[in-house]
């Protein structure tokens, strides 16, 4: 059964991108919302591996880090693992203060260090 990966904020072409990025490397399904609300109804109602949150939604340039907040006060959907999508290290670093794992940024795309902390949850 593949993983499945909700892509959180990120314009087509970034979502692009990320699909075709995670689909190339792992065994997984990528599914895409734009903000808060469709993000946590997604969350409640299916099952995700892995969240990735861009820094900044594309839908209205709101916070990530918000929507990481709320996924991690949610007891019944805290455990899914989310990582942001940044390349500056102290929104990183914001990002796992709010409970996320660390992430990577769209520069990073094709490093080793972004595969491997991919295959950490993602396998393979």
């Amino acid at each position: 059964m593949p993983k499945r990966v909700l892509d959180v904020g990120q314009c087509g072409p970034d979502h692009a991108t990320m699909r075709s990025y995670l689909t190339r490397n792992f065994h997984c399904e990528v599914v895409q919302t734009h903000g808060t609300d469709d993000t946590l109804a997604q969350l409640k109602s299916s099952r995700f591996d892995l969240v990735l949150v861009n820094r900044k939604l594309d839908a209205d340039y709101s916070d990530g880090i918000e929507i990481i907040r709320q996924i991690k006060g949610d007891k019944a959907i805290a455990a899914v693992p989310v990582m942001l999508v940044t390349n500056f290290p102290e929104h990183q670093a914001a990002a796992i203060a709010e409970g996320a794992i660390q992430g990577f940024g769209k520069l990073e795309y094709e490093t080793p260090e972004t595969r491997e902390k991919l295959a950490a949850v993602l396998g393979g």
